[in-house]
């Protein structure tokens, strides 16, 4: 439904998101329970069919019946709930999304999770990348950038999230160090730089907008960029590389922003791929084959192309840039990353070896790169880590 100006203004509310929910759930919980219902009915049916020489087929189908016209009152119910609400979101009635902290996590999630969706279907609700100052996107303009950073400084330090997530990620666990990397990073001549995307779109996608985002960044900022540092958890890192693929052809004014990149920091990035994403994959294959699990082999398949892409990550096809150093940090559950269980799961999502861009066959996406090891950590111990801390210091100096 088109949105009107008032609600156009406020970007999408909560009534917005549960017109999804009801739309997903109608979509995939109401007719995954009935052809699960349905498939294992027949299977017993059939079943009970060869031992009383098919006398059963008169009551499945009062069975069939019934359980079709309960499951399509369902439908049609969730279908009708998603319509209104659809149409009272779209007078800008209730909440907003953006007003509250939670309200950007479930969005953030959401695009995630099936954010190339939202884009075609319900475009209101799909994140557009921007740079973000107090919980608001910024207007790539002098005077807007001026007034969200009045200490704007040459050097720029960029974060990008990870799948799912948003800016507000890179606060996570401050309360152990008392601070953030780009706080510590402000106190030492840098300005931090925090984006937001929509995740569950491909990388190709994420990258383009990246490298036309900070292109308009470099152009506008309040002082001439010097030097740019780009720092990026999980997804975020492969983003970051698809945007200097793209950041390699001339752009249309002003001097490429990607000859400023001088350093490029991953913090639990699966280069080579995540085994989560690839179990994900044949889960879905293998609950497809057959008919009592093949709506649950559906519901893995609304993945977004995001996390399809992190399957396999990037390969030698995408080669770092020449001019940058390349900082790669991975982590563990175990105080050794050679423990057989540190090597097997990683930090909990992704190896060491897909974080060091280190094939089996000792093949490195990454020659002569500096790697840090984090032990006792999981995937989002990674944010605001001690250990990271004092090494940014050092890289970035």
């Amino acid at each position: 439904m088109p949105r009107t100006a008032s609600a156009a203004a406020t970007g999408p509310g909560v009534l917005d998101a549960l017109s999804l929910l009801s739309e997903v759930t109608g979509e995939l919980v109401v007719k995954s329970a009935r052809d699960t219902h349905l498939a294992v009915a027949d299977r017993v049916g059939r079943l009970a069919g060869l031992g009383s020489g098919g006398a059963t087929a008169l009551p499945d189908r009062v069975h069939r019946g019934i359980a079709g016209a309960v499951y399509g009152g369902l439908s049609a119910g969730l279908r009708a709930a998603s319509v209104g609400l659809d149409r009272l979101g779209a007078t800008g009635m209730g909440p907003r999304l953006e007003e509250g902290p939670r309200g950007r996590f479930v969005s953030s999630s959401v695009n995630g999770l099936i954010g190339d969706r939202l884009v075609r279907e319900r475009p209101h609700l799909a994140i557009p990348m921007a740079v973000r100052a107090g919980g608001r996107d910024v207007e790539l303009t002098g005077a807007s950038l001026r007034a969200a950073y009045p200490d704007a400084a040459g050097r720029l330090v960029v974060f990008m999230h990870g799948l799912c997530e948003n800016e507000s990620y890179w606060e996570l666990h401050r309360d152990r160090t008392g601070t953030t990397y780009g706080e510590a990073l402000a106190g030492r001549g840098w300005s931090p730089v925090y984006l937001r995307a929509n995740t569950g779109l491909s990388l190709r996608e994420n990258g383009v907008a990246l490298a036309a985002l900070m292109q308009r960044v470099v152009d506008a900022w309040p002082v001439p960029v010097t030097r740019v540092a780009l720092v990026g958890h999980s997804l975020g890192g492969l983003v970051i590389r698809a945007a200097g693929a793209v950041a390699a052809e001339p752009p249309e004014s002003g001097e490429p922003w990607a000859e400023r990149i001088s350093d490029v920091v991953t913090l639990g990035t699966p280069h080579l791929g995540a085994p989560i994403a690839w179990g994900i994959g044949h889960g879905s294959r293998g609950l497809s084959l057959l008919p009592e699990t093949a709506a649950f082999g559906r519901i893995l398949d609304w993945r977004s192309v995001g996390v399809h892409d992190l399957v396999a990550g990037m390969g030698e096809d995408v080669p770092p840039l020449p001019h940058a150093r390349y900082r790669l940090v991975a982590a563990t559950l175990t105080a050794s990353q050679r423990h057989p269980v540190g090597h097997v799961v990683g930090d909990l999502l992704v190896r060491p070896r897909s974080a060091y861009g280190r094939d089996r066959r000792g093949g490195e996406l990454f020659p002569g790169a500096d790697v840090l090891h984090l032990g006792r950590t999981d995937h989002f111990g990674l944010l605001n880590h001690p250990d990271v801390h004092r090494a940014l210091e050092e890289w970035l100096a």
